[in-house]
């Protein structure tokens, strides 16, 4: 190897560390101010609910409308940009979203009397959530809007993609939900569940 091919190829080892160091700290700063931008939306978005907890993140424009209490943890991530995610909570309705949960686009969580989703829940994209039927099966009654049941989701639940879930339902700590399903009952902690009704599939 020539003298010139020798001492180009040791400038180039030295400027490598360099321009890695330089990328890492373009990325850094790119990180930074994507996360201070999605704080500052989450706080002009959530604005109007009733707690709103520290390091919330907005990515798009949720449709939000709180007319009793909505609760939201810390470190909660909203995902509204394809499609905005709608929360609701009615007169006299309880929302409560708890730390590190996942909210992806498209979905729907309406609590009329209340809706609790615990800690590090994932709910995947067009979720819907709801505590009330909003209307009634009987063709004499449908103009008149059925009694609520609370809907609670466990921590460390997985929703996949399009899952509905009904009033009065409880989904156990740790369990997952198949995309597509529709929860009718209560699922145990801990299990794999799918199905129009959702049955258990399997216990984890």
């Amino acid at each position: 190897m020539s003298n010139l091919a020798t001492a180009t190829s040791v400038t180039k080892q030295a400027q490598t560390p360099k321009l890695v160091w330089e990328e890492k700290k373009k990325r850094s700063f790119s990180n930074l101010l994507r996360t201070g931008m999605a704080m500052l939306r989450a706080h002009w978005y959530l604005r109007h609910v009733t707690h709103l907890g520290r390091k919330v993140r907005v990515w798009g424009k949720p449709d939000i409308h709180n007319r009793g209490e909505m609760i939201i943890g810390d470190r909660v991530r909203l995902f509204s940009r394809i499609t905005p995610t709608e929360l609701v909570s009615a007169d006299n309705g309880r929302l409560e979203i708890g730390e590190n949960t996942f909210i992806n686009h498209g979905c729907s969580i309406a609590a009329i009397q209340s809706i609790i989703i615990g800690p590090n829940c994932n709910i995947g994209t067009y979720v819907n959530i709801m505590d009330n039927q909003f209307h009634r099966v009987e063709p004499e009654l449908r103009h008149e809007i059925p009694d609520s049941a609370p809907v609670v989701i466990g921590e460390n639940v997985w929703l996949g993609t399009r899952v509905v879930v009904l009033p009065g339902v409880t989904i156990g700590a740790g369990s997952v939900i198949g995309a597509g399903s529709v929860v009718t009952k209560d699922i145990p902690p801990r299990s794999v569940a799918a199905g129009m009704p959702a049955k258990v599939i399997r216990t984890m």
